[in-house]
């Protein structure tokens, strides 16, 4: 039987993101509101966030649209259990963390500067942690991962599945990139693409391993993202040739392609 992907997913989830961060970067154009001004923390970072729920809109709307009434709470249903295992948690927190380490402090012995964390104290890594899984970026999952995953993965296989969604995942990051003040304004993109492929495999791997127990995509992304605050790898210098960056996402891209490959392996080995 043909799997029907619900394009109207990626059709929501662009226009409901891309209108949002659209609306500050015009507003800065025009300088009604600046980076330095009281206008940018009340109109354009709100703005922001509000475009990065796009993928849970389009998840709740294509689930409403197509499967009728009450099948947005049973997918949430989905995201209750936390049992996903000590291989995952493991997972979770050392190749992410590792990552982050080794990208942060490898440089120094090539003579590079280190980074001072983000955070104001180590202590608040895991409230931190708790925003970016549940109000920052790990909610995305809801609609990535956890939504349209299945459907790509059904109809194209785990390998070009996850590719396929990873090269979407940065491109819907784009107008970012135009945005005074996004850290992806310092971000090189093709490094940016290589970091959204090899996540796109590991946290796929993740959900899988994990029972198909979504909240497990929450956890790893806002895991990661709070890892590259506790240890940066970006600086937000445009002269900077980023070098902590551009190992980071080699590291998870190499990463990624192992793991989708050993999964890609047990697949075919099960007759899946």
């Amino acid at each position: 039987m043909e799997i029907k992907i619900p394009v109207r997913f990626f059709v929501i989830t662009f226009l409901w993101s891309w209108f949002f961060w659209i609306v500050p970067l015009v507003l800065s154009s025009i300088g009604i509101i600046s980076q330095d001004n009281v206008y940018w923390s009340r109109i354009g970072l709100p703005l922001l966030m509000i475009g990065s729920y796009g993928p849970i809109v389009g998840a709740f709307i294509s689930l409403y649209s197509l499967d009728g009434k009450g099948s947005i709470k049973n997918y949430l249903k989905k995201y209750l259990s936390l049992n996903f295992g000590l291989k995952i948690w493991l997972s979770i927190f050392l190749v992410i963390g590792l990552s982050n380490i080794i990208a942060w402090i490898l440089p120094e012995f090539f003579g590079e500067n280190r980074l001072p964390t983000y955070l104001p104290s180590i202590y608040l890594f895991f409230p931190y942690l708790l925003i970016q899984i549940f109000i920052g970026g790990g909610a995305e999952e809801i609609g990535w991962r956890g939504y349209i995953m299945p459907f790509l993965e059904k109809k194209f296989g785990i390998i070009i599945g996850s590719l396929f969604l990873g090269v979407i995942w940065a491109i819907w990051h784009i107008p970012l990139w135009f945005i005074p003040g996004s850290s992806q304004t310092y971000a090189p993109f093709f490094g940016f693409l290589l970091q959204s492929i090899g996540l796109s495999y590991f946290f796929s791997w993740i959900i899988e391993a994990s029972g198909k127990r979504l909240l497990s995509g929450l956890f790893v992304h806002g895991t990661v993202n709070s890892f590259n605050s506790l240890f940066p790898i970006l600086i937000m210098n445009n002269d900077s040739k980023q070098i902590r960056y551009w190992l980071y996402c080699i590291l998870l891209f190499i990463i990624g392609i192992i793991v989708v490959i050993i999964r890609e392996y047990k697949s075919k080995k099960n007759g899946i």
